[in-house]
C-alpha cells in the first residue's frame, strides 16, 4: 500500500510554547517519517518576518528538522498562512521544501484536492481582508523586508497585540469562513474536496458540492493532522487516535 499523505497547519511554533516544539519534532520522527508527502498549510511559525529569521537559533532548529525529513525521501510542501506569509527562497532551500501558492490544486490517490490556509475565505471580516490585501502587496513586502530585523520584530509584535484586541470585539462567526466563498472557490476549481486551516475549528463539513476538512491547531503539545491514503481521509491526534470531527 502506498505511503500516506499528511496535512498540518496552525502550529504557531515559537520559543514561548516549548511543548509544541517537542511535539512537532516527535511528529516529524514518527508519523511524518512514514509519509510520502507532508503539506504544511500555513502558520507553522507564530510569525515569520523574513528569511533572515533563519539566523535565529529557534527558527534554524525547526527548519533543519524539516530538511532532515525531506532527506528521508518525504516530499514537503509549504503554503503560507496569515502569520508566516513572508517565506522566500532561502527558507525553501534550507528546509528542502516547495512553496505553493494559496490556494493550490494537488493530486493524490487519483483525486484532485484544493488546499488553502483559509484566511482568504473569511470574507465577512472586511477589516481583515483590507489588511490582508495591503500586507500581501509585493511592493509593501519588499519595503518591509528592507527594514532592520529588530524593527520588523517590534512591528509584528504590535500587530499581534492589536489583532488579539480586535478579535475579542468581533463576533465569532465573522472570523469563520464564508460558506458562499467556499462554494464559489470549489466550483471555480472543479473540486469536491477542500482542505484548510486558520479557523482553529477542526471538523469535517459535508457540503452539497463535496466535503471540507478543517485542520486542527496545535497548542501546548496537543494537536492533530489529516491523513490521506487509499482508504480515504482520517483526522488523527498526535497520539494517532481518531480526532473528534
Amino acid at each position: 500500500m502506498p505511503s500516506p499523505t499528511l496535512f498540518i497547519s496552525d502550529l504557531h511554533l515559537s520559543p514561548e510554547d516549548p511543548a509544541t516544539t517537542v511535539a512537532f519534532h516527535a511528529f516529524l520522527q514518527g508519523p511524518a517519517s512514514s509519509a510520502s508527502a507532508l503539506y504544511i498549510l500555513g502558520d507553522l511559525f507564530e510569525f515569520w518576518i523574513g528569511d533572515d529569521g533563519l539566523d535565529e537559533a529557534f527558527n534554524a532548529e525547526i527548519v533543519t528538522a524539516i530538511a532532515q525529513l525531506a532527506d528521508q525521501g518525504v516530499k514537503v510542501f509549504f503554503l503560507a498562512g496569515n502569520r508566516d506569509f513572508l517565506p522566500g527562497t532561502r527558507f525553501a532551500a534550507a528546509a528542502k521544501l516547495s512553496i505553493l501558492p494559496d490556494p493550490s490544486l494537488i493530486h493524490i490517490n487519483g483525486q484532485t484536492l484544493l488546499i488553502a490556509h483559509g484566511d482568504a475565505l473569511c470574507t465577512d471580516d472586511l477589516a481583515y481582508q483590507r489588511f490582508r490585501r495591503i500586507v500581501r502587496h509585493p511592493l509593501v513586502q519588499t519595503l518591509f523586508l528592507a527594514l532592520p530585523r529588530r524593527w520588523r520584530q517590534g512591528q509584528v509584535e504590535k500587530l499581534r497585540q492589536r489583532s488579539k484586541a480586535s478579535n475579542q470585539m468581533k463576533r465569532s462567526e465573522i472570523m469563520d469562513v464564508n460558506e458562499e466563498a467556499i462554494e464559489q472557490l470549489m466550483a471555480q476549481h472543479h473540486v469536491q474536496t477542500l482542505i484548510h486551516g486558520h479557523t482553529h475549528r477542526p471538523a469535517l463539513h459535508k457540503l452539497a458540492c463535496g466535503q471540507r476538512w478543517v485542520l486542527p491547531d496545535w497548542y501546548q503539545g496537543k494537536g492533530g493532522y489529516l491523513k490521506a491514503d487509499a482508504e480515504g481521509f482520517k483526522m488523527l491526534t498526535l497520539d494517532k487516535e481518531a480526532f473528534p470531527v
